[in-house]
């Protein structure tokens, strides 16, 4: 009878464990349908999208008439330009950090970043266009790393990240688990690197389609 007993207890946790590993895995936010062309950008005017440039140069996917472009200040009007051409961006990956140097060259302002970002992500949810808040430039591009008094940054974390259908993500950057808690309560799925030259790796299975 113990050993009947003994038994059953066994195939219930097993059977429990198995339960709880479907459940966890059903829980994890699937890796959205990510295509090509891209458009990169940046909500902040940081180096970021220079920096995916070089990373997509080495990728050299093959599409037509390209497969991406960088427009560090690009608009909504450029969405619907390339949409009216019938060309349109199938993803845009907004790079998250913001630079009060490059700012101040553009002649603009953190709020006029934040305008041009959210009309940028209402135009590429109209078109239903996967959108990818990147941000790749480390704890340097983080709060953390700002001069006393600016918060540009983390407003810039906040115009993107929460509206994104992906984060990826260099692990430096989340350190404090910033983003990761903005991809669990937003049930966002996240890709989080080592170093910028791991996105290689990571792009090219997401745009392998």
């Amino acid at each position: 009878m113990k050993r009947i007993y003994k038994l059953f207890t066994l195939f219930l946790a097993f059977t429990l464990f198995i339960c709880t590993s479907d459940s966890i895995s059903e829980s994890q936010p699937e890796i959205p349908d990510v295509r090509l062309p891209v458009l990169i950008t940046s909500c902040g005017q940081s180096p970021g999208p220079i920096m995916l440039k070089v990373v997509f140069m080495r990728l050299k996917l093959e599409y037509k008439p390209k497969a991406y472009e960088v427009i560090e200040s690009a608009t909504a009007e450029d969405l619907k330009a390339m949409k009216e051409a019938d060309t349109p961006y199938k993803s845009l990956i907004i790079v998250m950090g913001a630079s009060l140097k490059g700012m101040g060259a553009a002649g603009i302002s953190i709020d006029d970043e934040l305008a041009r970002t959210s009309k940028l992500i209402e135009e590429a949810r109209r078109q239903g266009i996967t959108i990818i808040g990147a941000h790749i430039e480390g704890m340097k591009r983080r709060a953390q790393g700002a001069a006393v008094g600016d918060n540009t940054d983390e407003l810039s974390i906040d115009a993107v990240a929460p509206k994104s259908d992906l984060l990826v993500i260099i692990k430096e950057g989340n350190a404090d688990g910033r983003f990761t808690t903005i991809a669990n309560e937003k049930n966002i799925p996240m890709i989080e690197a080592e170093k910028i030259l791991d996105l290689l790796s990571e792009f090219k299975k997401l745009f392998k389609k």
